[in-house]
């Protein structure tokens, strides 16, 4: 496995219902040593704060000591609102720690049939060999259709291109976990020239 640098890395995802990956996921690492876990609970804030409190605190003091954030997308995923929290937060820059790049991992419960590859030839080249043609995606109604369980502020930055957002598959990891290695390290290597699409306003309650 060719060694990358190890980045420290903050694991989003829907505690009741995909915990069992996030557990594997960081089993996985114990083994192979690809990312440092600096992952905490953000359950406890107060959704009456106002919108720029909440992003604030999320960014300067759960997120603070991450520089990639890893969401692990399952069935209900899109509908929790500190999940939500923890993409827009992981997108600013704080008045302490700055924006982080984003790595999104379609779990099995959501059947994923589709990718996109953000950070060009050497993530096509390395996690989706079999691959020869690409194609270029501008439509929402698309991207809705391909990845019907993605949080709405994902697609956002799939749209907008400049962001450069990786969606993966969790069959793509690999018992080694090089391919999540490679998308981390693309991920926080291009996060300082990421233009997020921060219009969506955020959620105030889960759907």
């Amino acid at each position: 496995m060719t060694m990358l640098p190890v980045h420290r890395v903050f694991i989003s995802y829907h505690h009741a219902n995909d915990q069992e990956y996030k557990a594997r996921l960081l089993s996985l690492n114990t083994r192979h040593s690809v990312f440092i876990d600096k992952s905490v609970d953000t359950g406890n804030i107060d959704p009456d704060l106002p919108n720029q409190s909440i992003r604030l605190k999320i960014r300067d003091s759960y997120l603070k000591d991450s520089s990639v954030t890893i969401l692990l997308v399952g069935t209900e995923t899109a509908r929790r609102k500190h999940i939500d929290w923890e993409i827009y937060s992981s997108m600013i820059d704080g008045q302490v720690n700055k924006k982080s790049g984003i790595v999104v991992v379609q779990l099995p419960s959501t059947n994923p049939q589709h990718f996109t590859a953000a950070h060009g030839d050497v993530e096509k080249q390395q996690v989706y060999p079999e691959v020869s043609n690409w194609c270029s995606i501008d439509s929402r109604s698309e991207y809705d259709r391909r990845y019907p369980y993605l949080p709405a502020r994902i697609i956002d930055q799939l749209i907008a291109k400049e962001a450069k957002v990786s969606v993966t598959q969790w069959t793509r990891l690999g018992n080694n976990l090089e391919n999540l290695a490679l998308l981390i390290a693309c991920a926080y290597r291009d996060r300082d020239s990421c233009r997020y699409d921060l219009s969506r306003p955020m959620k105030k309650r889960d759907s």
